[in-house]
């Protein structure tokens, strides 16, 4: 196993950057903030680790999880980071899946609760029209 990941780190309100990572639990746990969580929304060889506790500890929207057809189907909670897989571990993410994720998340999402408890989601730095969540 190596010693080091190379991540895409996706913070609230920022940018998506790679980070340089030790291959170790404890390092894993402090850059989400807490226990991680990995799941998989793409076929891709690729995890998206997260705070397993993000919601209860009232931790920031981060970023919409979408289907290919463009349908939300879950918001992100914390920072989070994307890894690559390899057949028994995480693993370094490759430049290709780098890219693709880095545009996947390029603009910062602010969220706003309507009185009525709908939120709307701006993308910060982009053209796109808000997104109301229903």
């Amino acid at each position: 196993m190596d010693k080091t990941l190379r991540v895409l780190l996706v913070k609230p309100m920022e940018r998506p950057k790679i980070v340089i990572i030790s291959h170790t639990l404890g390092d894993l746990q402090r850059l989400v903030g807490g226990c991680i969580q990995a799941v998989y929304p793409w076929e891709e060889p690729v995890a998206l680790i997260c705070n397993d506790d993000a919601i209860a500890m009232g931790l920031p929207l981060n970023r919409m999880l979408k289907t290919e057809e463009g349908q939300i189907y879950d918001i992100i909670h914390g920072t989070f980071f994307i890894t690559g897989l390899s057949y028994d571990s995480f693993s370094s993410i490759s430049n290709k899946m780098a890219d693709k994720f880095r545009k996947l998340f390029q603009y910062p999402e602010l969220y706003m609760q309507t009185e009525d408890g709908h939120l709307i989601c701006f993308k910060i730095g982009s053209d796109e029209q808000p997104i109301f969540i229903i």
